[in-house]
């Protein structure tokens, strides 16, 4: 029995017999006691910081950011979609074989930034009320009460001011032609209370750029070019803003706001699809006047196919999904601009096979 005992005591933890290759050795007593916090894992490092537009809009000292917010610079996929319509115009108008004047891309952003800060402001003046009673913008300054509407006007003021600034930076046709849009850009927030289509009268405001942007460089509107092209960004806005208003279609219900969300309803995918085609039609129209190249008309139909994918794919019951479809317009806005660079570099290898026949004679 003794022998059992000791034969036992002398078994490693496994079973085995106590052989001394295969013991388990026993932990220190002090690792044995050592408290949890010692044997637990470092911390990850934290990852890189964002860069995007809303992290430097919260980066921005405190006092200053509701004014940041107030203009939308923490979304700025408005400003983009205000901004291309000036681009496209702008590189139509380069001569032949040359990239857009980098000098005016840059003032137009400019203004952009600067118009699409004044519009969001006038509308949140406007809307103020309205927009405590939806979830999707009860935050926004004014009606969050973060600043006054006292403090938004003279905001206002400033934007405008900057904006005239860049506005006589051009030519005095484009001035005139520049400050007739602030009459659109005050009306179109009211318009939501008297008609269904406000979206309509928003494209002719966001579109404006389409005009502006050849003026500036060719010293007036050609428009032949620029009436089509305008068109086919008033369409776009229809489709891109239709998209958005759906969002927030219940609240609009409730409170008495009207949209072409609410007027097209459940056909609101079919008006879509009409108003994508003649987005198209109107921008070869604008392509065959000042003669485009084949890069031009494949950025055309590249458009066409991704304008089918969003109608095709949307989920008009979702607001998610409207958002990023919506958003996604951005895309559309530079694939153009891309197929007007190309072309128009284009041009200048069809100047070269039209001018080798004469130079060889």
């Amino acid at each position: 029995m003794a022998a059992a005992l000791l034969a036992r005591l002398c078994r490693g933890p496994s079973g085995l017999r106590g052989t001394p290759g295969l013991r388990a050795a026993r932990p220190p007593l002090a690792a044995a006691a050592a408290p949890p916090l010692l044997l637990r894992r470092p911390a990850a490092p934290p990852g890189p910081r964002s860069f995007s537009a809303a992290e430097l809009v919260r980066a921005a000292p405190a006092p200053l950011q509701p004014y940041l917010r107030l203009m939308r610079l923490h979304q700025p996929t408005g400003t983009w979609l205000l901004y291309l319509p000036c681009t496209w115009s702008i590189g139509l108008a380069a001569a032949p074989g040359c990239f857009p004047d980098w000098r005016m891309l840059s003032l137009f952003g400019v203004g952009a930034v600067l118009m699409r800060g004044a519009g969001c402001t006038i509308n949140d003046m406007w809307d103020r009320d309205y927009d405590r009673q939806v979830a999707r913008t009860a935050s926004r300054p004014l009606a969050a009460g973060d600043i006054s509407t006292f403090q938004s006007l003279v905001f206002l003021g400033g934007q405008l001011s900057l904006a005239l600034c860049v506005l006589l930076c051009l030519n005095y046709y484009s001035i005139i032609l520049g400050a007739a849009s602030l009459s659109l850009v005050v009306t179109y927030p009211l318009m939501k209370r008297v008609t269904y289509w406000p979206q309509l009268v928003l494209g002719l405001t966001f579109n404006w750029g389409a005009l502006l942007g050849w003026s500036a460089i060719r010293g007036s509107c050609e428009w032949s070019v620029c009436l089509p092209l305008y068109f086919a960004g008033v369409m776009w806005t229809l489709v891109y803003d239709t998209i958005y208003a759906h969002q927030d279609k219940r609240d609009d219900i409730m409170i008495g706001v009207k949209s072409t969300a609410l007027q097209f309803k459940e056909d609101t995918k079919q008006w879509l699809s009409g108003f994508s085609l003649a987005m198209l039609l109107s921008l070869c129209v604008a392509g065959m006047n000042c003669n485009q190249t084949f890069p031009y008309y494949s950025a055309v139909a590249a458009i066409g196919a991704h304008l089918a994918h969003q109608i095709y794919t949307l989920d008009m019951d979702k607001p998610e999904d409207c958002w990023k479809k919506f958003a996604s317009n951005r895309t559309v806005g530079i694939l153009l601009f891309i197929g007007i660079v190309l072309g128009n570099l284009w041009k200048r290898k069809d100047l070269k096979n039209v001018g080798e026949p004469s130079e060889n004679r």
